[in-house]
């Protein structure tokens, strides 16, 4: 089916409710030829932690919002999730909801993971914009699916704010970045989808000697398009020169 905007391919994508990140950064790393349209993850609990996994238990509900519209891929922008349910867990339920959708299901967790191996990575290091404890459980699962986890930094919003992930600013995550450049890890990844990131993934990827840096929503990006089509498989160019520049350099 031929669509006007998205001649490529049109991704549904699942956003938690109060994220003020993944559209925009969505929109800026996608192709020319790709669109997406955005539903909400929803959830009346009262902590993070309760939130999320409630997002994941609530998921067949949350792909209803997208009707008939002809996506040819779900991509759910939202990590936290993944690193509370764990591996095993979230395998299985994005296996059925992609049963149910007929078409293939990514999570911002698993696309990370597709990114890294993509890159040869064994050693990671993280910048983290979590609570420790969720944290932790992230050094968990992205040991899980076979990593080595070097070093850990968490970034903290500059003031106060609606939201403590949210509040960050991208300089913020920057700043955070030059101590993981001295580690020993083959990849340095920026966490959450909420964290703004552009700006430092093109200024710490530009540096002189840095580790390669990718963030959460560019793997998922990236992992959703190379789905549909595989001329984009690599990651590399979305990395080093990034074919998304010219859209962050208009936005701003």
């Amino acid at each position: 089916m031929q669509i006007e905007y998205g001649s490529k391919g049109l991704i549904g994508v699942l956003t938690p409710q109060a994220n003020t990140t993944v559209e925009p950064e969505f929109w800026t790393l996608l192709p020319n030829g790709f669109s997406f349209i955005n539903a909400r993850l929803i959830s009346s609990c009262n902590t993070i932690e309760e939130r999320l996994i409630d997002y994941f238990s609530n998921l067949e509900n949350s792909c209803n919002q997208f009707g008939n519209a002809p996506i040819k891929l779900l991509s759910i922008a939202c990590t936290g999730s993944s690193y509370l349910i764990g591996r095993d867990k979230e395998e299985s339920i994005i296996s059925k909801i992609s049963n149910l959708l007929g078409i293939p299901v990514t999570t911002s967790g698993l696309s990370v993971v597709a990114a890294l191996n993509n890159l040869s990575a064994k050693r990671i290091a993280l910048c983290s914009p979590y609570p420790d404890a969720l944290t932790q459980l992230s050094v968990e699962y992205w040991q899980s699916h076979g990593f080595i986890v070097s070093s850990v930094v968490s970034v903290l919003p500059a003031t106060e704010h609606f939201h403590p992930i949210y509040g960050i600013s991208a300089q913020n995550a920057l700043d955070s970045l030059a101590t993981l450049n001295q580690s020993d890890a083959d990849v340095i990844v920026m966490l959450g989808t909420g964290m703004p990131t552009l700006m430092p993934l093109i200024k710490g990827n530009q540096a002189t000697d840095a580790k390669p840096i990718i963030s959460c929503m560019l793997a998922t990006v990236w992992n959703s398009v190379s789905q549909i089509d595989e001329n984009y498989g690599d990651i590399v160019p979305w990395v080093n020169n990034p074919i998304w520049i010219d859209r962050f350099n208009a936005s701003h």
